[in-house]
């Protein structure tokens, strides 16, 4: 994960060594040789999502900056937005996404939960299916509103299953359990909010110098008052990553959107949000020289 890019350019290298000594860890080890179990723990895996996403903007922003309308991320990117919006230094995102994935993991095992994403339209709301199944089995809310067909709901263990036996009776293609470690965007995840309330008010925080869209309300976010106050709600709060994209298509339709950091997965997401929308993926040293090309 992110090797290649260090090997090639001396920037990005120089990222995740960055990252490395504000978390006192050698992070990037992990990164670029494994083991996937490790890597991909909470606690690790969000700062080394960041710090692979971080990199590839520190190669590519002297190309992009002067084009560049928006940003957004989808949960744990949406640290890396504000990042790459000049709000947050990168040693404070690095230690303060540590601290959440800390905190997010520690009360994953202190109040078990888990996630399961719906594929599919159903005859009945996703928010009715999970309301029914918390009365009747445990606490489940939408947590991901990916797309118009694929949602993630979050949970007690019983609720989420009893919802996806009901969204498959509602006429869903699929529900799947996810590998996660906790009931993210959910209210089982309050335990954390002191942790992480703590944590953002002792981060500094400048205005972002480009809007960066909200998970929570889909809407830009313009403020360091407003970006501190999001990045807590989102801890518990549904990613309404449609109602976001969508609203960015319509401030900017002939946006480019490039993804970064890596895989393709939100690439993927928005051929099903914005017909038509032009999108690059950009997670790899060969990526990123033909972005920059492309905007040449």
């Amino acid at each position: 994960m992110g090797k290649d890019l260090a090997d090639a350019f001396p920037v990005a290298k120089g990222v995740f060594g960055e990252v490395d000594a504000a978390l006192g860890t050698d992070l990037s080890r992990l990164c670029f040789e494994g083991p996937a179990e490790e890597l991909t723990a909470t606690r690790n895996a969000q700062p080394a999502l960041f710090a692979h996403g971080a990199a590839v903007w520190s190669l590519t922003k002297d190309a992009l900056r002067a084009s560049v309308r928006a940003a957004a991320g989808h949960s744990l990117g949406e640290f890396t937005a504000y990042h790459a919006a000049d709000a947050v230094s990168l040693p404070g995102a690095a230690k303060l996404v540590r601290t959440r994935g800390e905190l997010m993991f520690e009360t994953g095992a202190s109040r078990p939960g888990t996630m399961a994403a719906i594929l599919g339209t159903t005859t009945s709301s996703i928010d009715e299916i999970c309301a029914r199944a918390s009365s009747e089995k445990g606490l489940v809310v939408p947590a991901n509103f990916n797309t118009d067909e694929q949602v993630v709901i979050s949970g007690e263990i019983a609720g989420v299953e009893r919802a996806m036996e009901l969204a498959k009776q509602a006429g869903a293609k699929r529900a799947v359990k996810l590998p996660v470690s906790g009931a993210f965007h959910s209210p089982l995840m309050e335990p954390a909010v002191v942790g992480l309330t703590n944590a953002i008010a002792t981060s500094a925080f400048t205005d972002p110098v480009f809007p960066v869209f909200s998970n929570v309300t889909g809407n830009a976010s313009t403020t360091s008052t407003d970006a501190k106050d999001l990045l807590l709600r989102q801890l518990t709060s549904p990613v309404r990553w449609a109602q976001e994209v969508r609203a960015i298509a319509s401030h900017f339709p002939d946006a480019l959107y490039v993804e970064m950091g890596p895989g393709n997965v939100l690439t993927g997401l928005m051929a099903r949000i914005v017909k038509g929308a032009r999108t690059f993926a950009c997670g790899t040293a060969a990526e990123v020289d033909k972005l920059i090309q492309m905007v040449a």
